[in-house]
């Protein structure tokens, strides 16, 4: 057709084929391709064209008897060298492909239609035809028409069969379904890709499918479309709507003209930009591939892809009918746009902007524009906000942590805010410790404020923040958890519901170990009986360091154990907490104070010098030559079970690879007890020159190290021994010196040690072993008067008689316990209380009500009921609160001996009267109701006031302030009233806790001179003189408790004047514990043995089974748990130190204690005003911790001491009647009523100087 003036002259011609033959030459198959505008210009001179078409025709046929051999027959059509347009062709043909579909769609359905109709009524008369019929009709008759049936079956599967195949390809359930989903798309995005690059030409041009590159591969896409057609048209259940889909419509626009372009060899770009409505799509395929999984993602990429799409489409139209003018104006009133003109031009008019630099011209355009405004700037209002609004409302921290090599990280979670962050980065990041190479990864479902931000910005090099929540499998794989090091979760202390917050914790860990069991999780928790709960997750493993750190089991057992030694609550929370040291040098308090606030716990190897020695020798050479103090190891007994003891005394030896624990004020200091050598340092008077030496001393890796203690734990020689793989072994020996702090479990914390049975025989008899094997005297004294148990302490016979009859103790001899108790039988009246005149008891002053959450008094108690005290030097609790209250605690309180409850309010006077509570040794003041008030500030108020109105208290001066109260207690074997301190037989019992308030009998017992400094005319009878300590919630708060000191509101807790004397304890110290227990989990289990009384992983299981101490009958094993250290505190004032204590050395009296006594000392309460020169009537103390070999003392200090289970104790008989404690209450510990035997129980007591002073160095040397 476009051949035919061709044809007109093929017979002047001579070379055409006549009639519009489409025969050509093979040199004229290809014509010059001219583009529209060129023809439109020589359109003029159309009679010289058809000439020179003519004369090239006829002279390239020179040759009329070739021509059967070289004129070959084609198809193609040549372009039309005219300038005639064919665009009209493009669009016919998708037109005629949409139309022509549609109709037979439609007639289809109009076929079927009424077949289903025809049938409908012909299936009614067959069927009353066989109604008529019956049985009477032939099987014969019947079997064509089942045939026939059969087959339209067959035939229906057959198609249900390729019709449900066709859905599974196109469908996105499956791989392959998957797959040519996104290639479709792909491959889409490929055809707009070259629309774009085809937008640079004219509208219509010719081109050579042969030649042209973009032409072939546009070819190649719309033959895949094609096909994908074909699958979809199958697949489709309604081909009607089918046909009149969006993506059908793109199809027929856009692949039947590419077929038009290879037949005419001419290019329109006409409707192609219509591929651009693909995008709508790009969500989907991003869903498919698993990439966006929120909402809001998906929600965002939707919007954008449906506003980019429309967007290009109509800027598609615009360039088409801009580029090719209006038809009824024979397209003269064209201008000549680019494709991103044309994108410019939409995006100004969907936002009503309109320069008017780029605009329509033709009547198509603006007709267009018109529509297109209505519709567009309603999207562009509605799309671009929303938009915005979710890109602005996208996490900040959403993205994922990258692991750095080499470097290990942490995933901390839970309670984040700005006080928990920067009090745990405070400690985590102390420069004491060791290259902290670990960085911290936080993971919390809130966005954090400009303050944690700021926190956050400045420890950016190792601190990370990403908003999710552990919950979410997703978030803790963006956190990367399975390789973290550790997941640490911090709860909220203040929070009004305990047990909601240990709940979220607890799932917080079932979520971390379903997702990687291996994890190791350290959490806190608030209540105590919640940590049972833990124990049900199948992955929660302690052995392999999982830990949970219960915040009122540690507080409470810091708080019973200042009942025990006033003080023991702040050094050791200042002991695990990372403080750095601040010099002051000014000879004040705090100067003392703060030079111990400076020293830490940490574990190291000790040297193989030290193999073979005893633990004091060990420890003596640590304290005085090394300048460490060494309180415990860590020992592999015979059953390879990893046991901590502390101070265990002259009978153990130290093995090879024991670990050591070590208080000194940082790590490069505790390197001394691992370098450590004989032959190098023995001369070494500076501890600092202590480095690793250059001898030629054996070196043993750690594969050797490993492989002698595990061989000394399974009795076999090193070559016998298989404990460690050939795997291991090749891996270990590549590794030299270098051991991880704490990558041994503790399998047990108890502190019980058992000899081995082939350990040489100790040169003392039994007896004398029991006399000097420790410390003997107690710390505690028994009250005076018990009126519902009165004391009756049996001898030794009949301890060994009743044992294996009465049950004394909990089942793992722990603990004393008793049979269970009614509520009422220990409930005291104000009267009942007044008449039992009570005496060295702890007063419990708790504020609770029946709404109160439960604080867990067992966690106090059980310290005090340990099973390392003697029955009679128990000392009775008495509790003073709410009775509704109490009975919710009785549960787990009914098994412990000697404890009263007086119901009341510590608020009245009358009801602390009536306790005694001036005779008392401790008070403790805690309250149940700090979480329910959302003020700060007025959290403590109930503490605050009891403490105040305590102190304000005026006592009668007939029975007066105790005067023992400073007098500490005496080591074993010096008898005070005795003239000489002449050692006696058995224990004395002399009272333990003291502060020294009560001056003038501190003036009787000391001699003449020996204080200087304390003046003896102070009050007896006021309640300042009164021991407590207060439990707070908030720091701040504590300058309300002291009205006298000067400490500022904003000084740090542990540098106020009531936490540095032992009377005030917030449960914010313990946070440090997670940073501690981290880096090194023995420490914990150090912690948790001092001040838990003996709490083992085998008693929580025990509780989490029956919520309660279950009595057991004492057997060997369960007696010998008894024989482990406790605190005490050491009086100077009288007794074996007593001339230490006058200007003598520290250092002195703690290698004399150590040698004499088994007894080990870390640290002096003394009077706050001991170093002033003039006499001073306070009575505070405070807390030395570590004090050096040279520090000087003063009489009225108390030492801290870690003393030796006394077994001769219960030889002590106090057999007492009502009368006779009533006739001794006016001496609140006289060495008459229960400490000092009588002389009849103490027949072997040397009666001549010469047998006492003899006896005594036998104590001393032995």
């Amino acid at each position: 057709m476009a051949n035919g003036g061709g044809g007109g002259g093929g017979s002047s011609g001579g070379g055409g084929g006549g009639g519009g033959s489409s025969l050509r030459m093979s040199s004229n198959i290809h014509a010059n391709h001219l583009s529209l505008d060129a023809s439109s210009s020589s359109s003029s001179s159309s009679s010289s064209s058809s000439s020179s078409s003519s004369s090239s025709s006829s002279s390239s046929v020179h040759e009329p008897k070739m021509d059967a051999l070289i004129i070959p027959v084609t198809m193609e059509v040549p372009c039309d060298s005219r300038g005639q347009r064919m665009w009209w062709a493009f669009l016919a043909s998708s037109m005629v492909t949409f139309f022509g579909g549609l109709f037979i769609i439609l007639l289809w359905r109009t076929l079927k239609y009424l077949w289903t109709v025809c049938c409908h009524c012909g299936g009614k008369t067959k069927e009353a035809q066989k109604i008529n019929n019956g049985s009477s009709q032939a099987d014969g008759t019947l079997k064509p028409v089942d045939e026939k049936e059969e087959a339209v079956a067959a035939e229906v599967g057959w198609m249900t069969s390729v019709k449900d195949w066709a859905g599974v390809m196109i469908s996105a359930q499956t791989l392959t379904g998957r797959v040519l989903v996104v290639l479709v798309f792909a491959l889409s995005i490929g055809a707009l890709v070259i629309y774009f690059i085809d937008s640079s030409n004219p509208i219509e041009s010719c081109q050579n499918f042969y030649k042209d590159f973009t032409l072939q591969i546009d070819m190649a896409f719309n033959v895949f479309f094609l096909l994908y057609f074909g699958l979809r048209f199958i697949a489709a259940n309604d081909k009607l709507w089918f046909w009149l889909e969006v993506n059908s419509v793109v199809d027929f626009f856009t692949v039947p003209p590419v077929f038009v372009s290879v037949y005419l060899n001419r290019s329109w770009l006409g409707l192609r930009f219509l591929r651009a409505l693909r995008l709508i799509q790009f969500s989907e395929i991003l869903q498919f591939l698993n990439i966006l999984k929120t909402s809001n993602s998906i929600k965002l990429v939707n919007l954008l892809s449906i506003f980019i799409s429309t967007w290009l489409t109509a800027a598609g139209f615009i360039h088409l009918v801009e580029n090719s003018g209006d038809p009824w104006e024979n397209f003269q009133n064209n201008q000549a746009l680019t494709y991103w003109e044309c994108v410019y031009l939409l995006m100004v008019t969907m936002s009503t902007v309109g320069y008017g630099d780029v605009y329509a011209k033709t009547t198509l355009g603006r007709l267009f524009m018109v529509f297109f405004i209505l519709g567009g700037l309603a999207m562009f209002a509605s799309y671009v906000p929303e938009i915005i609004e979710l890109i602005g409302n996208r996490k900040k921290y959403g993205g994922s942590y990258s692991a750095v090599s080499g470097r290990k990280h942490i995933v901390v979670c839970g309670h984040i805010t700005l006080e928990s962050v920067s009090n745990f980065l405070k400690d985590f990041l102390h420069k004491d410790r060791d290259d902290v190479n670990v960085e911290i990864v936080f993971l919390h479902n809130i966005s954090p404020n400009l303050e944690l931000e700021a926190l956050f910005k400045r420890h950016f090099t190792q601190v990370e923040f990403y908003q999710g929540s552990v919950l979410n499998p997703h978030d803790l794989a963006r956190v990367k958890i399975e390789s973290a090091d550790a997941c640490l979760i911090l709860a909220n202390k203040y929070c009004a519901d305990p047990d909601a917050e240990d709940a979220s914790n607890i799932m917080r860990v079932i979520s971390i170990k379903n997702y990687h069991p291996k994890i190791r999780i350290i959490t806190q928790m608030l209540q105590y009986h919640n940590k049972a709960h833990l124990l049900n997750i199948p992955s929660w493993n302690w052995k392999e360091g999982d830990d949970a750190i219960c915040l009122a089991e540690l507080k409470l057992g810091f708080i019973a154990q200042s009942c025990l030694a006033q003080g023991l609550s702040t050094m050791l929370a200042n002991l695990f907490s990372m403080r750095s040291f601040i010099k002051i040098e000014e000879d004040t308090w705090q100067k003392y104070y703060l030079e111990g606030v400076s020293n830490e716990m940490y574990t190291e190897y000790l040297s193989s010098a030290f193999v073979g020695l005893s633990f004091p020798t060990v420890c003596e050479l640590c304290f005085v030559k090394l300048k460490l103090l060494m309180i415990a190891i860590e020992y592999k007994s015979a059953n390879r079970e990893s046991r901590i003891l502390i101070n265990p005394g002259n009978h153990l030896k130290i093995q090879e690879g024991t670990l050591g624990f070590f208080i000194a004020s940082d790590a490069k200091e505790v390197k001394r007890a691992f370098f450590y050598c004989k032959a190098c340092h023995d001369d070494i008077t500076d501890p600092k020159r202590i480095k690793k030496c250059g001898c030629k001393r054996p070196k043993m890796s750690i594969y050797k190290r490993m492989r002698r203690a595990c061989c000394f734990d399974c009795g076999r020689s090193e070559r016998d021994c298989s404990c460690m793989s050939g795997r291991v072994r090749g891996n270990m020996d590549t590794l030299e010196r270098t051991f991880p702090l704490s990558s041994v479990s503790v399998n047990d914390c108890s502190t019980s040690f058992r000899a081995f049975e082939d350990e040489p025989p100790s040169t003392l008899s039994p007896k004398k072993k029991q006399r000097n094997g420790g410390m003997r005297n107690s710390p505690s004294s028994s009250p005076k008067l018990m009126r519902h148990d009165p004391l009756l302490i049996p001898g030794n016979d009949q301890i060994d008689n009743m044992d294996s009859n009465v049950k004394k103790y909990d089942s793992t001899g722990m603990f004393h316990w008793c049979a269970p108790k009614e509520i009422e039988k220990v409930i005291l009246t104000r009267s009942e209380a007044a008449m039992t005149v009570l005496s060295g008891h702890v007063v419990v002053c708790i504020f609770g009500d029946v709404s109160s959450a439960l604080i867990g008094l067992r966690n106090l108690v059980m310290p005090l009921r340990a099973s390392n005290f003697h029955y009679h030097e128990l000392k009775h609790i008495v509790f003073v609160g709410s009775i509704e209250y109490l009975k919710r605690e009785w549960e787990t309180l009914h098994n412990f001996p000697k404890v009263s409850i007086l119901p009341g309010t510590p608020l009245s006077r009358a009801d602390l009267r009536a306790v005694n509570i001036n005779l008392c040794d401790m008070c403790v003041i805690l309250s149940a109701n700090q979480n329910n008030i959302d003020d700060t500030s007025l959290q403590d108020k109930e503490c605050i006031l009891a403490s105040l109105n305590i102190k304000s208290m005026q006592f009668d001066d007939s029975i007066g302030v105790l005067q023992a109260n400073s007098q500490g207690f005496t080591p074993p074997g010096m008898d005070r009233s005795s003239p000489d301190n002449s050692p006696v037989h058995g224990m004395l019992r002399q009272p333990s806790i003291t502060t020294g308030v009560n001056i003038p009998i501190i003036t009787e017992l000391a001699k003449p001179g020996k204080l200087p400094l304390v003046s003896v005319n102070q009050e007896k009878n006021s309640g300042t003189h009164i021991l407590m300590i207060t439990e707070l919630v908030n720091d701040t708060n504590v300058q309300f408790l002291d009205q006298d000191d000067d400490d500022d509101p904003d000084t740090e807790l542990y540098l106020t004047q009531p936490f540095a004397c032992g009377t005030a304890f917030a449960v914010s110290v313990l946070d440090s514990l997670m940073s501690a227990t981290y880096f090194n989990d023995n420490i914990l289990t150090l912690i948790r043995t001092l001040v838990t009384g003996g709490a083992t992983p085998e008693l929580e299981a025990l509780i989490a089974e029956e919520n309660a101490l279950r009595g057991g009958y004492s057997t060997p094993q369960t007696l010998a748990n008894r024989d482990r250290c406790r605190v005490a505190q050491l009086a100077l004032l009288d007794g074996p130190f007593a001339d230490l204590g006058d200007g003598g050395c520290y250092g002195d009296l703690f290698c004399k204690a150590l040698k004499t006594y088994n007894m080990l000392c870390f640290g002096i309460y003394r009077l706050r005003d001991a170093h002033l020169s003039t006499p001073s009537q306070c009575t505070k103390r405070y807390v030395i911790t570590n004090p050096p070999y040279e520090f000087e003392l003063v009489p009225t200090d108390l030492i801290f001491c870690l003393m030796q289970f006394d077994h001769n104790a219960g030889q002590s008989r106090a057999s007492l009647s009502h009368s006779s404690h009533s006739s001794q209450s006016s001496s609140k510990k006289s060495s008459s009523v229960h400490s000092i035997p009588s002389t009849a129980n103490r027949p072997n007591r040397p009666k001549s100087r010469e047998s006492r002073d003899k006896q005594k160095k036998e104590m001393v040397y032995r």
